[in-house]
């Protein structure tokens, strides 16, 4: 969305094309590759995508880049129109498939072969690798099948297409200069034979277009403007011009479309690896491509991210032509700054210790009014029980307390949220050494207010009434890799070998409010004094952490 995006370098020379261009209406497309799912780098391209047309009046095509069948399937085509209509944005009809320009790009290569602009050649993928072939920066490449007949060339194309020879026999080579400086141009392969069914197409094809080949088309068909892409196709701009200029297709502006690059999202301790998500997935190391801890968009909106948090993100991270290392934290803080206001407070006891109130009656049940959301007015209260036995948190007592320790400690008071003043008075210990119960005693006339000498109560934590809770599991998540920079992996090592054995922490037994075992799936709440917590889609009574309470962030 365009709010969520700053000026920027493509909206310059966007500009500069209208101006010289009277007439000419933006036109983009976000093209994904279904053989996957989107992760939050993509998201940074949708948005760049719709936002620029948005911004220009314009519109753009969503196109399934379905031009490579090895591992696309349906499963991920339709993840991925619900992961970009969650975000917001819509294509209305302007929905394409690579694929379905296959008779289109075969008729124009067949175009470029009889122009004398693409041949047929018989080097194998090893040879395309040997410096023989290959040549360096200070020797051309070479093709013994560079000058073969146009009419051979016909003919062994047709044939390719046929199903005639096997996989790496021959290839498609565009015709353009063996000496030049910049790889991509050294008659670049533009079709291959493979023998992989199609999610569409079924066996129909066994020859399929490169992409440097088929996306230059493929934009131009669609009269797109304006292809916005990732920066690492910038040495693939001459190839795209090339295309573009070189096959059959009337009806476009001279020098368009127009290819422009923009920097990758790149995220602190987050691999955006397709290839390494789906080890991941198919490794067993994390249970789906919407597993909480994956930065792809299904799981970060399993986890509890919202769409609007994610836009406000890539927003502030702005678009670059150079790129730079984002700091996970910050996404973190753009969720936490809306959930802040959002998110109502609920009670929630991670690692539960007995407390009982020697003095406080075995049959009485009291309650306190408490704050829903002391950001929101309108959130209005809710009623907690209090009863004579609570649980409060393990982290809230230390029977050896180190310095400036203002929580529950012997002989010490300590403020229950809402409620009491009280003093722990003797400890109960099981067998193992372990604490079973603390005994206290309540100044009863404290609920809820200062104690009547004036005395000052440094420490304040949260409980529950023993009676009025229920039994629930958490689910702690933290940073999936512990590699910071993900593009500096040592090139012995492999990204698996920084998975973070403390991804996934599992609290059984937690004690929450009881009007929690009824929260809806995805519902978002903050667990005061713990961090914010989201209802998950797939295990039930189990809640999973957003993100921490507060972070050192700005």
């Amino acid at each position: 969305m365009t709010e969520t995006m700053d000026r920027n370098f493509i909206w310059d020379f966007i500009e500069d094309d209208l101006a010289n261009n009277p007439g000419m209406k933006v036109h983009t497309r976000f093209p994904p590759e279904p053989n996957g799912y989107l992760h939050i780098g993509h998201c940074k391209a949708l948005c760049v995508d719709f936002g620029t047309a948005r911004k220009f009046g314009g519109v753009c095509n969503l196109r399934m880049d379905d031009t490579n069948p090895a591992k696309e399937d349906t499963e991920y085509v339709d993840a991925i129109m619900e992961d970009i209509h969650w975000l917001g944005f819509n294509w209305d009809d302007r929905f394409f498939y690579g694929s379905d320009y296959f008779e289109k790009d075969y008729e124009l290569a067949v175009g470029l072969i009889k122009k004398g602009l693409a041949y047929v050649c018989e080097l194998s993928a090893e040879q395309f690798r040997d410096p023989q072939y290959c040549g360096d920066l200070t020797h051309p490449a070479v093709s013994p099948w560079r000058d073969r007949p146009i009419a051979e060339s016909l003919d062994l194309f047709e044939r390719m297409k046929n199903g005639e020879f096997p996989e790496g026999k021959y290839t498609l080579r565009a015709k353009i200069d063996l000496a030049s400086g910049n790889f991509c141009m050294r008659d670049p392969v533009i079709y291959r034979i493979k023998y992989v069914e199609h999610h569409r197409q079924g066996t129909k094809w066994c020859i399929f277009p490169m992409y440097d080949f088929a996306h230059p088309i493929q934009d131009a068909l669609e009269n797109i403007t304006h292809s916005l892409c990732s920066l690492e196709y910038e040495i693939h701009r001459p190839l795209y011009n090339w295309v573009r200029d070189n096959v059959d297709l009337p009806g476009n502006p001279v020098g368009f479309p127009r290819q422009i690059e923009f920097a990758r999202l790149n995220i602190t301790y987050t691999v955006l690896s397709k290839r390494f998500l789906r080890g991941l997935v198919e490794g067993g190391v994390v249970d789906g491509w919407d597993d909480p801890r994956m930065p792809t968009l299904c799981g970060l909106r399993r986890r509890g991210y919202t769409a609007s948090s994610i836009l406000d993100f890539i927003g502030r991270t702005g678009v670059a032509k150079s790129d730079s290392l984002v700091d996970i934290r910050q996404l973190e803080a753009c969720l936490r700054d809306e959930l802040n206001a959002t998110a109502p407070r609920r009670i929630a006891v991670q690692k539960p210790i007995k407390v009982i109130v020697d003095n406080y009656p075995a049959d009485k049940t009291e309650y306190f009014e408490v704050s829903n959301n002391p950001q929101d007015s309108e959130a209005g209260t809710r009623k907690v029980a209090f009863t004579r036995e609570l649980w409060i948190d393990e982290d809230d007592f230390a029977e050896v307390p180190p310095p400036k320790f203002f929580r529950m400690k012997p002989e010490g008071e300590v403020r229950l949220m809402g409620a009491y003043i009280v003093k722990c008075n003797e400890v109960i210990k099981n067998t193992d050494g372990s604490v079973k119960e603390i005994h206290c005693t309540a100044d009863l006339e404290t609920g809820n207010g200062m104690p009547a000498d004036g005395r000052k109560i440094k420490g304040t934590i949260h409980w529950l009434s023993a009676a009025h809770c229920e039994d629930v599991t958490l689910h702690l998540y933290n940073n999936l890799t512990t590699l910071e920079n993900p593009s500096a992996k040592p090139d012995d090592k492999d990204y698996t070998d920084f998975i973070n054995p403390e991804s996934k922490i599992v609290v059984e037994h937690a004690k929450v409010e009881p009007p929690l075992k009824d929260a809806k799936v995805g519902e978002q709440f903050q667990f005061v004094r713990t961090g914010y917590f989201c209802k998950d889609t797939k295990y039930p009574n189990t809640f999973n952490r957003i993100v921490t309470l507060k972070d050192s962030f700005k």
